[in-house]
């Protein structure tokens, strides 16, 4: 485990905070399910430390406060506009380098173990979906 990648296999429940609700669920199968001898597939997870680096490197932080500061939550074409525009800041943004390395090295050494013909999915898990009183999925 470093500041910017975690092994699913190596997380459970404890580490939410760290990795978020899906990631920490699958680390937990890993754990329990292959005891029982039931083959749950690896993956790595960025942490929210490299979240919050890739939005301190792109300065993002200060203009995504701004908007939602202001942003009417009753307002759905607000919701979208704004949504959008977050979006796309994210999209433009840049990894530091050292993430990028972190990322790039973790996906060498899960295509090592498993071959070059391996295919791969990317999934979202934030650290606070799908509480009680308010539902991130999929975002």
């Amino acid at each position: 485990m470093n500041k910017y990648i975690v092994w699913l296999k190596s997380v459970g429940i404890k580490d939410v905070n760290l990795v978020g609700g899906k990631n920490t669920s699958l680390g937990e199968m890993i754990i329990g399910l292959s005891k029982q001898g039931v083959r749950v597939p690896n993956g790595f997870s960025t942490t929210v430390g490299a979240f919050q680096d890739f939005l301190k490197h792109n300065k993002l932080k200060l203009k995504i406060d701004a908007v939602l500061a202001t942003l009417d939550i009753n307002d759905i074409d607000a919701l979208s506009t704004t949504g959008k525009q977050i979006r796309t800041w994210a999209m433009e943004g840049a990894f530091p380098k050292v993430l990028h390395e972190a990322i790039v090295k973790a996906h060498q050494q899960f295509e090592s173990e498993l071959g070059k013909q391996a295919t791969f999915t990317m999934r979202s898990s934030a650290t606070a979906e799908d509480l009680p009183e308010a539902s991130f999925a999929g975002q």
